[in-house]
């Protein structure tokens, strides 16, 4: 016992992580995420093959199934990509579910004030409103970090639910649709502020293609524009992005504004697409869930794609192991932090590594 007293385990960083280790890390997160989840069923009282295949498997068994799970993994897509630029930047926002609502209010709401009305301008105006919300909201701990230097974790998380209030009070209030039976819901939006379907018969809408598009755009952002450059050195090294004369406080801001503005757009995608309306639970935390897709993508656009699948598939999975085996569909959300604990566990002994000292 004494001998055991004098070693003590200190982290030590590793002088160079391996990128290949690195490029690995997801897919052992991944693969320890089914493995556990085997075990979990098996605890349960299940054949964990047979949920395995229930979870995984059977949701996309069909084209309707393929297509719910493009659906769900547009906004989780759209939303990754742009925390990215700020995570590339060393700045965690955490509130990208509030920049959703606030870019679903903003968007939806010039659906609401046209809902009798038809044109082709309609939808595009909506897009745009639910980016500039989504970008406002956004600036909002932008400015709060640059001026006051708060902790930018924070006061985007806390944004979160204020914009979840406005939202509630909206359609229980002034928005309510007067023919909805005090259902806290809005009027429906007209054809033209809906996104057109991209195949008959399957929910698959018009923001998928616009979804990779701009993921083709921030692609090129990263890895050909000075912007982009200049998001990489500040993230890794502040003091060498000072001296290099780059101007943080407007990174920053342009970082919080793109990704608010993204999640805003992804908000105006839910409503205009699948829902058609605004009510209360307009997303099932798609801003937080897409934290999990953009680590799991490795910030990449090419990653975050792949990401996005692999995670929207345990909403799916959630519904059917909650159909067909009685399990809660909370089980969804277990794998999704299952995911996260080891992508974090398997990047902490990639870049560092456990050295037990003597102390005298």
């Amino acid at each position: 016992m004494e001998k055991m007293n004098k070693l003590f385990p200190t982290i030590i960083s590793r002088s160079q992580s391996s990128n290949l280790m690195n490029l690995l890390v997801p897919i052992i997160a991944v693969i320890l995420t089914l493995f556990t989840g085997s075990i979990i069923f098996s605890l349960m009282g299940h054949n964990p093959v047979f949920a395995l295949h229930t979870f995984f498997i059977s949701p996309i068994s069909s084209a309707y199934g393929i297509s719910e799970l493009l659906v769900k993994a547009t906004p989780l897509a759209l939303i990754a990509i742009g925390l990215a630029f700020c995570f590339k930047n060393n700045i965690y926002n955490i509130g990208a579910e509030g920049q959703l609502t606030m870019g679903a209010i903003f968007g939806g709401g010039i659906g609401i004030f046209f809902h009798d009305t038809n044109g082709f301008w309609l939808l595009p105006l909506m897009i745009l409103g639910g980016a500039i919300g989504g970008s406002l909201w956004g600036m909002i701990p932008a400015l709060l970090k640059t001026k006051f230097n708060t902790n930018e974790i924070l006061t985007s998380l806390m944004l979160v639910y204020v914009a979840l209030l406005i939202l509630d009070y909206l359609v229980v209030g002034p928005w309510k649709d007067p023919q909805g039976y005090s259902f806290p819901k809005t009027r429906p939006f007209s054809e033209s502020g809906r996104m057109p379907l991209l195949f008959t018969g399957l929910r698959v809408h018009l923001g998928l293609i616009i979804t990779i598009i701009l993921i083709l755009f921030s692609w090129f952002v990263f890895s050909k524009t000075i912007f982009g450059f200049q998001l990489k050195v500040s993230g890794f090294s502040p003091t060498a992005a000072r001296y290099a004369g780059f101007n943080q406080n407007t990174l920053v801001f342009l970082a919080f504004g793109i990704c608010g503005a993204f999640a805003g757009v992804a908000g105006l995608f839910e409503v205009s697409g699948p829902i058609g309306l605004l009510y209360r639970d307009i997303s099932p935390n798609y801003g937080f869930t897409a934290i999990i897709v953009a680590f799991l993508g490795r910030l990449h656009p090419v990653g975050i794609i792949f990401a996005s699948l692999i995670i929207a598939l345990t909403y799916l999975g959630a519904e059917d192991a909650q159909l067909f085996m009685q399990i809660p569909a909370a089980v969804g959300f277990v794998f999704q932090g299952l995911v996260l604990f080891y992508l974090l566990g398997a990047d902490l002994l990639v870049n560092y590594k456990l050295e037990f000292k003597k102390i005298k």
